[in-house]
């Protein structure tokens, strides 16, 4: 899986953990072992320009998805050559916005943006939470990803 960590925000992040946890969601979610995302971290003031731009909304945000090729999660039995190829699409994380938002609720920002980049990886797979059985079937899977994301040895097996 080919997943490009771009940090224009000025803030030291682990880009190399960022693509790890990426490619560990993908291949849980049986993408084609090809598929392509970007990863860019802004600062508040691009956040918020985006968030204007794109949403029609004020302020910065956590984090915004841009899907490309519609790409799905596969079944767990299919063999990785049926798989769709494609460029799963581009996700843009303000670690500023994370900061704070991991420190409220009292896990960090590494766990925050963890948290984040999940989110932004279901939302380019087309899963949304406009709606409550939308928003309880993506925070359950949310959750069973960051789960065995952080369950022992995953990290540095991914």
């Amino acid at each position: 899986m080919n997943v490009e960590v771009n940090n224009e925000s000025g803030v030291e992040i682990d880009a190399h953990g960022l693509m790890r946890l990426s490619r560990f969601v993908m291949s849980s979610l049986k993408l084609h072992p090809e598929c392509e995302l970007s990863i860019k971290l802004v600062d508040e003031d691009t956040m918020a320009r985006y968030h204007v731009e794109f949403l029609d909304l004020p302020g910065p945000t956590d984090v915004m998805s841009w899907p490309m090729d519609e790409l799905r999660p596969g079944p767990a039995d299919e063999d990785d050559a049926d798989l769709p190829l494609g460029h799963l699409g581009d996700i843009a994380l303000c670690p500023t916005v994370a900061a704070a938002q991991g420190a409220k609720a009292g896990h960090g920002t590494w766990a925050e943006l963890e948290l984040l980049t999940v989110h932004g990886i279901l939302h380019l797979l087309g899963y949304d939470h406009a709606e409550p059985a939308e928003k309880a079937e993506m925070w359950d899977i949310q959750g069973r990803l960051l789960e065995a994301w952080r369950a022992p040895g995953n990290r540095l097996e991914a």
